[in-house]
């Protein structure tokens, strides 16, 4: 479980709980999240990963009791992609990173190459399959420069050697003193601690 300790924290929580229809999903969960670390979300499906996910992302304001403090900028990506069928994957890339820092097409192309998008930067989206929606927001990643990364299953859509290259993404970032929340349905395979925020269903572990 990550720090408890606030001190450089990008993130804190303090009793974060939720109960939906009826049902307590987590409870009393406090924590908070250092420069350095990687943390796993972990639980049976409907434990209430992803609400926890949203919650610290900002993205769910009711239903749930607690606080959630953000000390630092941040990246979040949904389990949905967010792509405007109308803009192209290049397009798509320039508009969600415009708020950071400005980007050159060179930049951007190298991060669609990376997410195995070569050849699709000035296509439609509305004619991409749905696992290249996912690689146009995953896309973002290579080039954002917020120290705290929010991730819903970053894996989905992506093959083996796309999984390799984005895991070392992930060590990088907190090689680099960046922060990791994030869920995954399988185990991270990287050389790094790897630390675990466990929902059993129905409370918090």
């Amino acid at each position: 479980m990550p720090t408890e300790s606030a001190g450089a924290a990008l993130l804190s929580a303090a009793g974060l709980s939720l109960e939906r229809g009826g049902r307590e999903l987590f409870r009393d969960l406090s924590f908070a999240v250092q420069p350095g670390q990687l943390v796993q979300i972990e639980g049976p499906n409907g434990a209430g990963k992803t609400s926890l996910l949203r919650i610290l992302a900002g993205l769910s304001r009711y239903g749930f009791g607690g606080s959630v403090q953000r000390h630092a900028p941040q990246l979040y990506l949904g389990h949905h992609a967010a792509v405007k069928a109308l803009l192209t994957p290049r397009e798509n890339l320039a508009w969600h990173v415009a708020g950071e820092c400005a980007h050159s097409d060179l930049e951007i192309e190298s991060a669609l190459e990376r997410v195995g998008l070569y050849g699709y930067e000035d296509v439609p989206s509305m004619t991409l399959s749905a696992g290249q929606h996912r690689r146009v927001n995953l896309a973002r990643l290579y080039l954002s420069s917020s120290p705290l990364w929010l991730l819903d299953e970053p894996f989905t859509a992506i093959d083996k050697s796309g999984v390799a290259e984005l895991e070392q993404l992930l060590v990088s970032h907190v090689e680099g003193g960046g922060a990791i929340v994030m869920t995954s349905h399988q185990p991270l395979q990287v050389a790094y601690r790897v630390e675990y925020l466990s929902l059993r269903a129905g409370l918090a572990a």
